[in-house]
């Protein structure tokens, strides 16, 4: 045999379609190291063949949306990069405020992962799957030509949609909590537009624009050879100084939505095949907008640059300011003085309020060490327990928005995670995949009263739930599955967020007989299985709530129907598929920038109510029954 026909060259010279079956058995750092072990190598594990193969792997979308995701990128290989790493953000994500529901549903949009609230609603006269559902945009991460993520928050302000660009800090693979923090930046510097290839048609007035890079676009090299700085977390400063530092960002960055970013963000669930691709027409467009507002818009905010470039989003407007301080007054009061007064007659950076800060502090800890035995010895908690602003601020030289995804320690009570109510996050919530053993695990949804699924003339808007089902052991010969509501179309709630409506003891089978025998149609009906258990009531209060007696019922085609024996009330469920529903459904207006990420206010009532069905009321079937 001779040297040409071996080693190497034996896998170059195999067709792609034997190359791709191959790369099956490979992860994707297998095929980066196998391009280090020579040049052919190389060439070979750069083939977009055997990065097409890795990507259907990753399974986030098609085969059929990757060769069009394809297009807004340069290879398979940067589209890889970005789908291994957005995937752990996919599923549902909650927040107990309001108690109606705060459910986020992550899923994919076009070279992005798009994050949509789902409103409270009630279902329309088409039924759950037909029927629109009514959902607003939250976030999204998207993935320009290199597969690199840049952050977008969504928001809405003076009757205008805004986006909020930032950047991705890092997605853990194991991520549970998403957070909405502000970073400071160490050592940006003015990126040099004027000989780069990529921004060689934009205009002056967009080239002579202080851009400034994300960690994620700058190379190794030059990141590793920044000297270490020891930085204050963003989740040590109080939830005042978290709270002001997301407003004046936010209002400096923020961007007016162009018709053409609007929507879709995702193809919409249609069965002509030119109407997909109108929508994705559409969709590369709007990536590629994006992209370029992403990298040439006010991604960051610099307090130390100078006022040779005054219009520059490095200085805010001194009206602007005063709106802030109006808003805030922590900070109003800490940059009080005779100082600070004089300074307001000019023009100020951020930097200039940053310093004043700075010495108010100062000058307050040392009028408290000096002559004040009792007062020296002295400290409030909070200022034990929170880190100070200005060490924060210190710590970079300019500050951007960023999103952290990442994995806390958190316990959970019945499948619902244990929330804090002053961070700006929203928790994963573990859905089981149905399986042999698990049969009904999933996410569902319902309505209360008898036929299921679409409303009637005597009974018009039915409220619309969403439960997620989960098994637990909790003794031998015990296997309980949870009905644990995520949301609810209802006017004003009964129960609390993550509150179980039902639980069962599948090992068991139950004597109760199903009331009706048919549903919707003259047909019969037939029941498949019935199980004991017990259903949510009014018992202890809000927080505490009872229980009652109930079975759940296996109907045909599949659906559930849990009744109260006593008061013969009926919440009947489908499985759902929420990427479907969203697809077919209709998007409404955001929040304000900061609520609508995270809404950290208590609320019983539908603080969605000027958007979800205006037309009808919202209320409650359940509370003349249970």
């Amino acid at each position: 045999m001779s040297t040409e026909a071996c080693g190497s060259s034996l896998l170059v010279d195999l067709p792609d379609d034997i190359l791709a079956i191959i790369g099956k058995s490979l992860s994707s750092r297998d095929i980066c190291n196998l391009g280090l072990c020579c040049r052919s190598l190389n060439s070979l594990a750069a083939s977009d063949k055997i990065w097409l193969t890795q990507c259907e792997m990753v399974e986030v979308v098609s085969p059929k949306e990757l060769v069009e995701w394809r297009k807004a990128v340069l290879s398979y290989k940067a589209l890889c990069r970005f789908l291994i790493n957005v995937k752990p953000l996919f599923g549902i994500w909650v927040h107990q405020n309001p108690e109606l529901g705060n459910v986020v549903y992550v899923m994919p949009g076009f070279v992005s992962v798009v994050g949509c609230r789902i409103i409270p609603q009630e279902v329309g006269p088409l039924g759950i799957e037909d029927g629109p559902i009514l959902w607003a945009p939250v976030f999204e991460v998207i993935g320009d030509d290199n597969g690199v993520s840049m952050f977008i928050l969504h928001g809405r302000d003076k009757d205008h949609d805004y986006i909020y660009p930032g950047s991705v800090k890092s997605i853990d693979k194991t991520c549970n909590v998403l957070l909405l923090e502000v970073e400071p930046i160490k050592g940006r510097k003015r990126s040099n537009l004027l000989h780069s290839k990529s921004f060689e048609h934009h205009s002056d007035e967009e080239v002579g624009r202080k851009v400034y890079i994300p960690d994620s676009r700058i190379s190794k090299s030059h990141r590793f050879a920044e000297p270490s700085v020891q930085t204050v977390p963003f989740s040590k400063l109080s939830f005042g100084d978290r709270r002001k530092l997301l407003d004046i960002v936010t209002s400096q960055v923020r961007m007016q939505v162009p018709d053409s970013v609007s929507a879709p963000l995702f193809p919409c669930l249609r069965s002509a095949e030119d109407n997909f691709q109108k929508d994705v027409v559409h969709l590369t467009e709007r990536q590629a907008m994006l992209t370029k507002m992403h990298r040439l818009g006010r991604e960051y905010i610099d307090w130390t640059a100078s006022h040779e470039l005054p219009c520059l989003p490095n200085q805010i407007d001194l009206s602007e300011i005063k709106k802030m301080l109006d808003r805030s007054s922590g900070f109003r009061n800490s940059l009080s003085g005779d100082e600070t007064r004089t300074q307001c007659a000019r023009k100020k950076t951020l930097g200039d309020y940053v310093r004043d800060y700075t010495r108010q502090m100062l000058r307050r800890s040392s009028l408290t060490n000096s002559g004040h035995g009792v007062r020296k010895n002295s400290s409030t908690s909070s200022e034990n327990k929170h880190a100070q602003l200005h060490d924060f601020l210190s710590s970079g030289d300019t500050i951007g928005l960023t999103l952290h995804a990442s994995t806390m320690k958190l316990s959970s009570y019945r499948a619902w995670p244990n929330m804090h109510d002053s961070r700006f996050a929203l928790y994963k919530l573990p859905v089981q995949v149905a399986s042999g053993d698990q049969d009904y695990a999933g996410v569902w949804g319902g309505t209360f009263d008898w036929p299921p699924g679409k409303p009637t003339e005597d009974k018009p808007g039915k409220a619309l739930f969403f439960l997620v089902l989960s098994y637990y052991e909790e003794s031998p010969g015990q296997k309980l599955l949870i009905g644990t509501k995520i949301l609810e179309g209802t006017h004003y709630v009964l129960h609390p967020n993550g509150s179980a409506m039902f639980i069962v003891n599948i090992n068991e089978s139950s004597n109760e007989p199903f009331p009706w025998e048919s549903g919707a149609d003259p047909l019969p009906l037939t029941v498949k299985q019935s199980f004991p258990g017990e259903g949510i009531a009014n018992g202890y209060g809000f927080r505490y709530p009872g229980s009652k007696p109930g079975s759940l019922f296996v109907l045909q085609d599949g659906m559930l129907a849990f009744l109260w024996k006593e008061t013969r009330a009926v919440l009947t469920l489908q499985r759902l598929d929420l990427g479907d529903l969203l697809k077919k459904g209709e998007r409404v207006p955001a929040l304000p920038p900061i609520t609508n990420f995270s809404y950290l206010t208590k609320s019983y009532s539908n603080v969605f109510a000027g958007f979800a069905n205006t037309t009808t009321s919202l209320t409650s079937p359940r509370k003349n029954h249970i």
